[in-house]
């Protein structure tokens, strides 16, 4: 666009100009959003909605088969001696105590015994077995009713102390587990915001400047969800969205308002006027928030690309929070700051103000926002620049060293082994498993028939039974359930091995391959191994696509707001090794268990298989906001005469401010769900969290500036055949020299 003013400056003019229009399409945006989209109500996606492959379609089936919605639950009665078997008349007495027990709650129904006509397991040993039975009513409300019953089970076991006798379930692990995980994600979201006002009042040292961003973001998530509640009536999500709509909402939200309001205020520390200051920032700053939310949400559109229904979900979720932050970035904000004025700077209390800034003086002097050159990225700088060869051989090198254990990365799912901390059902859950290999997570062969009750039908179930048993890769427990119109058997029989390892899936392999075609032809296969099996194979044909998508469209990208192809090439491959550094913290953290005792974790020596691809979706479209805001800097001083290393010093030097605060900001939120339960989202907090704090300073403060000075004027490297692409204007429309030594003051 040349000198012509380009559309964040046009939005942010109007926006400054009509600053009550402004602000009140904004609050009426975001509270009619937030009103109907509460009034809607978000759409769940079905359990078939996140299968792939055969799972999918045994899960379809059962999705319309009218099933009743059935919490299970199992009591382990297990003896604690070698000598006391299911046959004494001590254990049986244990076994009916749990039966009576039970029932006198009156929440329970279809209680199995091993004493019964159709008995329950019983291990090969005789020392173990399992009480069955179901809640009584709604499966998915089942949890506030299991209480009366783990009471009784807990009474049971008081009464016999030589018999380990523990209950787990459907019902029993929602109350027990899921509580703790939804306290999880409460003390997450209640740090996050303490933290970010807290660091963005260190940056800042004024109350109006550190609040107005962590509102900005806050509304702007209030209204993505609201926005989610329609969009998820054409596309189910999955309950983890939200979670995932926060933590990407807060971390773009504050950092585009970072980039803008420190451009603001830095303009208007040389003396500009309020009207001029903003003007500048909206052609800058405005324009740098545009081009990263733009690639953000690119990137994000790659995870449709997976055909998963978890992945299309977080899509959804995150392309509406970041578009929603981007438009509230380049509107609202303006405004806001057109109708505030200079009192964003109005200081703290003096003594709160030092207490919460960490001195005045040295927390500003480390951030770069006084006058003078950032301590530590001016330590930095100057020998990177004097020696660009070698400290782009260096941080090249740490990258590469750091990425090599990614090439062992192994990917597993989720498991009960995820859960963290001192959880008694978890531990029960794995003597289940252990005493019935495949207990807890067993295949489930769902078959479709005109009646699946006849006995020519029941035979063919017989018959499978039989087979499978017969493979020694199978074993009990097994069991058949009907739906009322007799049209589909649902059959669960357990599967030897982990349920995760080898072992397992070469069992389901056998099933789908060699019994069921012989028994069952034209039944499907699913169940927790089977679903991970397709689920992975899945992924594994979409990844190519995936990846190539996102690469591809971030190039062109990139392409077209830099007119450079070394400036888009090279941003690929930094962010691509950031993220392959990530991958390898990973691994060497969560798979080889270095952090252990640090973290307060045990390794389970993988990580979890839907984890690599969407890291590197988030982290491909997070880094690149400040890549691009940097470079949006460094574009702006060369084209107003700069050489290309001064322009870069000036560049790196002066968004050191707001490139430290938002890594410092996205690193801390990031990390508080390294505090979670779920090994899962441990994982989650400490990749995202290693790789902004690898991205903000070995890359954007080492790499970045190293192999620009390297490659000179090269760096706007254009063919002539591309000549045709548009001129678009990186800085304001007045015709004066960026300052080349002096880093503006910003506050």
């Amino acid at each position: 666009m040349g000198s012509r003013r380009n559309i964040a400056a046009t939005i942010g003019g109007w926006s400054a100009r009509h600053r009550w229009w402004a602000l009140l399409i904004w609050v009426a945006f975001v509270a009619v959003a937030t009103v109907a989209g509460n009034a809607v109500g978000t759409a769940e996606m079905r359990g078939y909605e996140s299968a792939n492959g055969d799972s999918r379609q045994a899960e379809q089936i059962l999705d319309g088969a009218g099933f009743p919605d059935v919490a299970g639950e199992v009591v382990l009665v297990q003896s604690r001696t070698e000598t006391l078997t299911v046959a004494d008349p001590a254990f049986r007495r244990a076994v009916e105590d749990v039966r009576t027990a039970v029932e006198a709650t009156g929440q329970v129904e279809n209680v199995r015994t091993p004493y019964d006509k159709e008995p329950s397991p019983v291990t090969p040993d005789g020392r173990t077995t399992l009480v069955q039975f179901d809640m009584k009513g709604d499966g998915g409300t089942a949890d506030e009713r299991i209480q009366p019953v783990l009471d009784a089970v807990a009474g049971v076991q008081g009464a016999h102390p030589g018999l380990r006798v523990e209950e787990a379930g459907a019902a029993s692990s929602t109350k027990l587990v899921g509580e703790a995980i939804d306290k999880d994600f409460v003390r997450a979201e209640q740090l996050s915001l303490p933290i970010t006002l807290g660091i963005l009042l260190a940056a800042f040292g004024a109350l109006l400047a550190a609040v107005v961003p962590v509102a900005l973001a806050m509304t702007a998530i209030f209204a993505a969800t609201g926005l989610l509640a329609f969009t998820s009536q054409i596309l189910h999500v999955d309950s983890a969205t939200s979670n995932v709509m926060l933590l990407i909402g807060l971390a773009v939200g504050v950092d585009y308002s970072l980039f803008y309001i420190m451009r603001e205020r830095e303009e208007r520390s040389k003396g500009r006027d309020k009207k001029r200051s903003l003007e500048i920032a909206a052609a800058t700053s405005g324009r740098a928030v545009l081009i990263s939310g733009v690639t953000v949400i690119v990137a994000m559109a790659g995870m449709f690309l997976t055909g998963n229904g978890v992945f299309m979900g977080f899509a959804e979720g995150t392309i509406l929070v970041v578009l929603t932050a981007v438009v509230g970035s380049l509107t609202v904000l303006p405004a806001l700051l057109s109708l505030i004025g200079d009192k964003i700077d109005a200081r703290l209390i003096h003594g709160t103000a030092r207490v919460l800034t960490g001195g005045r003086v040295t927390w500003r002097r480390i951030l770069g926002v006084r006058g003078g050159e950032s301590r530590v990225w001016g330590a930095i700088l100057k020998p990177v620049l004097r020696h660009p060869l070698v400290s782009a051989l260096l941080a090249g090198g740490l990258l590469v060293g750091l990425a090599i254990p990614a090439l062992g990365l192994k990917t597993g799912p989720q498991t009960i082994d995820d859960l963290q901390g001192d959880y008694q059902i978890a531990e029960t859950f794995k003597r289940i498993d252990e005493a019935f290999p495949g207990g807890n997570q067993p295949a489930v062969i769902v078959v479709k028939a005109a009646d699946v009750t006849t006995p020519a039908f029941t035979a063919k179930i017989e018959e499978f039974k039989r087979q499978a048993l017969a493979t020694g890769e199978a074993n009990e427990p097994f069991g058949v359930a009907v739906n009322p119109d007799k049209t589909v058997a649902k059959i669960s029989i357990g599967v030897k091995g982990t349920g995760t390892d080898e072992v397992s899936e070469h069992a389901v392999r056998t099933l789908r391959e060699k019994v069921v075609p012989a028994t069952l032809p034209g039944a499907h296969v699913t169940g927790a191994t089977a679903g991970s099996m397709d689920f992975n194979e899945q992924l594994g044909r979409r990844i190519p696509l995936v990846f190539g998508f996102v690469l591809l469209l971030a190039f062109v990208l990139l392409l077209v707001s830099f007119r450079s192809l070394v400036v888009a090439l090279k941003a690929i491959v930094l962010n691509l090794l950031s993220v392959a550094a990530a991958y390898g913290v990973l691994v060497l953290v969560f798979q080889r268990g270095y952090g252990e005792s640090l973290l307060g974790f045990e390794s389970t020596g993988t990580i979890t298989d839907w984890l690599p691809l969407f890291l590197f979706v988030i982290l491909f479209g997070l880094s690149m906001d400040y890549h691009v805001f940097i470079l949006s800097r460094i574009r702006e001083a060369y084209d107003k005469g700069m050489s290309t290393e001064d322009a870069v010093s000036y560049g790196i030097r002066s968004t050191a401010a707001v490139v430290t605060s938002a890594a410092l900001i996205m690193v801390a939120v990031f990390a508080t769900f390294a505090t979670l339960s779920l090994l899962t989202f441990m994982q989650l907090g400490i990749g995202l969290a290693a790789a902004v704090l690898i991205d903000a300073t070995i890359v954007r403060a080492v790499l970045l500036p190293a192999t620009m000075k390297l490659l000179g004027d090269w760096n706007w490297y254009l063919p002539r055949w591309l000549n045709w692409l548009p001129r678009l204007s990186h800085g304001d429309d007045a015709p004066e020299e960026v300052p080349e030594e002096r880093v503006p003051a910003l506050v």
